[in-house]
């Protein structure tokens, strides 16, 4: 007989996002993002951090002061690094797994890799200008908005060999 306390496949993908969200080197936020195919098989990864080639020991971390020395300028959001992760994989029709609603520069690029639905665990930043041009963009061009809702409250991984 088969095990029947398997995880779903929106808690699988959203726990991947999660994780890779904890390679992200910010101290404020941290996001990762899955892209996922209609056939269930992640196509790519990514997490909020410093372009390639851009070291994050030179570049600010802030959240205020000088525009120019606060992350905002300099960090790559999950979702865009995801996408370009792909390496020129056909995006369209894919769905992506994110912690935190995108805010509007990854729903353009979203919108403009063929991804149709974007899954999500939290909302909260649903108030501001940039998460509402993000919706407004997003339901324009026809990309499903999914909240999730975890069947899980949390997963523990084990690097234990003996628990393998």
């Amino acid at each position: 007989m088969k095990r029947t306390d398997y995880i779903s496949w929106d808690d699988y993908f959203l726990g991947v996002a999660l994780l890779a969200a904890r390679r992200s080197k910010d101290p404020g936020t941290q996001v990762g993002a899955c892209i996922v195919s209609p056939q269930n098989k992640i196509v790519s990864i990514g997490y909020n951090g410093m372009p390639y080639g851009c070291s994050d020991d030179e570049f600010p971390w802030s959240r205020s002061g000088d525009t120019l020395e606060t992350k905002y300028l300099y960090v790559c959001h999950a979702e865009l690094n995801a996408i370009l992760n792909a390496s020129g994989r056909d995006l369209h029709g894919c769905r992506i797994y994110v912690p935190l609603f995108p805010c509007n520069e990854c729903a353009k690029a979203i919108i403009q890799s063929g991804i149709t639905k974007v899954l999500y665990l939290s909302d909260k930043y649903s108030e501001t200008d940039i998460v509402i041009a993000s919706k407004r963009m997003l339901m324009s061009a026809g990309v499903e908005l999914v909240k999730l809702e975890p069947e899980l409250e949390e997963i523990c991984i084990s690097f234990k060999a003996e628990d393998v």
